[in-house]
């Protein structure tokens, strides 16, 4: 993989084992609460087997704003997009670019949707994911049909 441009201020960078870096994104309450709906903070070694199944089953890359890594987005093979921005840099539009990036590479590789699963009290990724032209269609799946 090489890297993606996304803008003049983004970057997604292709995964590489960086945990001094990224562990302490899930450090944060909120941010784990949001990703995964616990009330604690991540391990290293969660923190490692989560990189290890994201980067194995999917196109995983860190975020690069400014030139800081400020989260993580995954385009699965299962077709579900995965995507965390640490709190410092979130309301910038980040996420939305990195989606909007994440539908391109969904559709060079032929996907006909992709998903993401958004937990219902997380109304910040629910309200993005949805003016991207994501459509509800579970309790917490949504779905952006791609042809």
């Amino acid at each position: 993989m090489k890297p993606l441009i996304i803008d003049s201020e983004i970057t997604l960078i292709p995964y590489y084992p960086n945990y001094d870096t990224a562990l302490p994104w899930y450090q944060d309450l909120d941010v784990c609460r949001q990703v995964d709906n616990i009330d604690c903070t991540y391990s290293l070694e969660r923190l490692q087997k989560m990189y290890s199944f994201l980067s194995t089953h999917g196109d995983c890359f860190y975020i690069q704003y400014r030139g800081v890594l400020v989260g993580d987005v995954t385009l699965r093979n299962d077709q579900e997009v995965c995507i965390v921005v640490c709190k410092d840099y979130q309301n910038k539009r980040i996420g939305r670019r990195c989606i909007l990036k994440m539908i391109e590479l969904a559709k060079e590789k032929r996907m006909d949707q992709i998903t993401a699963e958004i937990y219902p009290f997380n109304t910040q990724s629910q309200k993005m994911f949805l003016s991207i032209g994501f459509v509800k269609t579970g309790e917490e799946t949504y779905t952006y049909q791609l042809s």
